[in-house]
């Protein structure tokens, strides 16, 4: 009776031990980007690997509060975001930890990471002028601040300074200008609108091609999806800051892009999915989703997104978009750009 319990027993600990040899390896993603655009390249990831992705999306906001909240015990091993300005509030709330790693470093250029590793940008978005090529000569363009000047008083379109996009943008302008000169910049900006803020970039694409105003600065992305949906608008891209001499000149850019959660339970595994995410593998896929630009520079873009043209991008590190989102929206508010 006791070599039969013996062998039951024995029989009972080989099956666990066979069942949890296995059990897939699992990363959990915290994701503020939509499900549509991280599920394709989380599946070619399980399909490659065999590591199961679990993710759960919701916006920045809640997702960095559950972190918070969960502390210790998040079973989040990634947190994954748009704009560096949300970014950086992961790191300073002490939500992130720091990841040494060779290939992202590789990868990924400098400007669109963390000097101090905490996270990684893994697309990139210009924030550029979109114009009516009916009412509009490209001749007419050249920058940003250009947009305050007399000239376009009454044309002008913008997102609501409330989304993070544009307090980025400003944040960047602050950093390179100073805020006294940034702030007579925006202030150009308000006295120049043709109407209220929109809430989205769309809307305010829509406004361009409907005539109801001239100009707008949205996102490359946003115009590239309303294109495809509706390619006989009278719209199109302009590069601003391409001709301008100071060194931190060119288009701005942000990034979406992860880091690795402070306590994250699979800390290496996490770190393998934020390296395959930065391959040339995986880039096309990342980026080509959602009409983004690769961070890494060895792939080649969308041909939607090449036709657009080429640009000279502002190299200022991405970070200025978080240190200085705070100036900005104080900026932004005391101006009455809402």
């Amino acid at each position: 009776m006791n070599r039969r319990i013996q062998t039951i027993v024995s029989g009972l600990v080989l099956t666990a031990a066979m069942t949890a040899v296995a059990a897939p390896e699992t990363v959990v993603v915290y994701s503020a980007r939509n499900e549509q655009l991280i599920k394709p390249l989380f599946d070619a990831y399980t399909k490659e690997t065999g590591v199961v992705v679990q993710f759960i999306t919701d916006k920045e906001g809640p997702l960095m509060a559950r972190l918070k909240a969960e502390g210790a015990n998040t079973p989040a091993d990634v947190f994954m975001t748009v704009d560096a300005g949300n970014l950086w509030q992961a790191a300073e709330e002490g939500l992130l930890r720091p990841v040494k790693s060779a290939t992202l470093k590789a990868n990924i250029p400098a400007n669109l990471r963390d000097p101090d590793d905490q996270w990684f940008g893994l697309s990139v978005r210009a924030r550029t002028i979109v114009y009516n090529t009916q009412k509009v000569k490209p001749s007419e363009l050249s920058t940003y601040e250009d947009l305050a000047a007399p000239k376009w008083k009454g044309r002008l379109c913008l997102r609501t300074s409330k989304k993070v996009y544009n307090q980025s943008l400003v944040a960047m302008m602050i950093h390179e200008h100073g805020e006294a000169k940034t702030a007579q910049i925006v202030s150009g900006w308000v006295k120049n609108l043709a109407t209220a803020p929109f809430a989205d970039d769309n809307s305010a694409i829509e406004a361009v091609a409907a005539g109801q105003c001239d100009v707008t600065l949205v996102n490359t992305y946003y115009f590239g999806r309303l294109i495809e949906a509706k390619p006989k608008l009278p719209v199109a891209i302009f590069w601003p800051n391409q001709s301008v001499s100071q060194k931190e000149a060119g288009v701005h850019v942000n990034i979406s892009g992860a880091g690795i959660a402070k306590h994250a339970k699979n800390p290496a595994a996490a770190v393998k999915l934020l390296e395959w995410l930065s391959s040339e593998k995986a880039q096309n896929l990342y980026a080509d989703v959602n009409l983004e630009y690769p961070v890494n520079v060895n792939v080649k873009v969308d041909p939607t997104v090449a036709a657009w043209g080429t640009f000279k991008q502002n190299l200022l590190n991405v970070r200025e978009a978080g240190r200085l989102q705070t100036s900005a929206v104080k900026l932004m508010d005391r101006i009455g750009y809402k």
